[in-house]
């Protein structure tokens, strides 16, 4: 069972970045999915939630700047974050609803 995140990096604030978590040994589509961040010296923060019935739940902070997104097919989910702000650097981390599956994290740096 294993979830590998890919699509962090460096952006400007405005810019976008495209994040992708890509699973595999297990039954993607029977579980919620969610994506995480942490930032240096805070708590883990709930970003965005995704059921298998496809309902999503964005946190206060990233409405109407990210949104998640689901690919059973690819065993792949997704987070497009738009508007980026400095306060969006962090870790992000993928994670199966439910169960201690965490992808390893991947930077995200929004720098002026």
């Amino acid at each position: 069972v294993e979830l590998v995140e890919s699509g962090g990096g460096l952006v400007q604030p405005g810019g976008s970045l495209k994040l992708s978590c890509t699973a595999s040994g297990f039954d993607f589509s029977e579980y919620n999915l969610g994506w995480y961040r942490q930032a240096p010296g805070k708590q883990l923060e709930l970003v965005a939630h995704e059921n298998t019935g496809g309902t999503t739940t964005l946190g206060d902070s990233v409405k109407g700047r990210f949104t998640i997104s689901r690919d059973n097919t690819k065993n792949t989910v997704y987070l497009q974050m738009n508007s980026l702000k400095p306060e969006d650097t962090a870790v992000y981390s993928c994670h199966v609803a439910g169960t201690r599956v965490w992808g390893q994290g991947t930077q995200v740096t929004v720098y002026s």
